[in-house]
């Protein structure tokens, strides 16, 4: 199985839901459209500051247009999003998992961001700061979370997930 390491909250976002595109820079090679892949939680460091301004932008959506311009673009679900990024920023709460499988997902068929863009009634979407990376959106579908994370070292793009008898050794 191919696994998918992504940056912390996103790799959490994707599990619980709230994140049904994951945005790249290029379109999934076509052996892995329609099929389940491992969303393996990355050991960077989590961008405290940039959880806690997307959880404030999320927060007060109605409050400004311009927070509502931003909260639109990050294609989130914001019910499912906002304990993820809480997570993500507050001391005291539960860390999210780093370096780490969390749970499985099967990559729909990839789509341009300009047509995502639409579907969330903004111009574009992008869950970054970088705008290459917000080329593709790959649909995230029957989302499988695991009971507990399977520490792991990730890797850079597609990788392969170890089998049962591999992570035994």
């Amino acid at each position: 199985m191919k696994a998918l390491t992504i940056w912390q909250p996103w790799a959490s976002l994707i599990i619980a839901g709230a994140k049904p595109y994951e945005f790249r820079g290029w379109r999934p090679p076509a052996s892995i459209i329609g099929q389940r892949i491992v969303i393996h939680a990355a050991a960077r460091k989590i961008d405290v500051e940039e959880a806690a301004w997307l959880y404030t932008v999320l927060h007060d959506r109605n409050d400004s247009d311009v927070y509502a311009a931003f909260a639109a673009q990050s294609c989130l679900n914001f019910d499912l999003a906002l304990p993820i990024l809480e997570r993500a920023w507050m001391r005291g709460q539960a860390p999210l998992p780093m370096a780490a499988g969390i749970g499985t997902a099967v990559i729909g068929e990839p789509r341009l961001g300009t047509e995502i863009a639409e579907e969330f009634g903004v111009t574009r979407a992008n869950d970054s700061d970088r705008d290459q990376h917000s080329n593709w959106g790959w649909p995230m579908l029957d989302i499988e979370a695991w009971p507990e994370p399977i520490p792991m070292r990730g890797s850079q793009g597609l990788w392969n997930w170890p089998t049962p008898e591999q992570l035994v050794d």
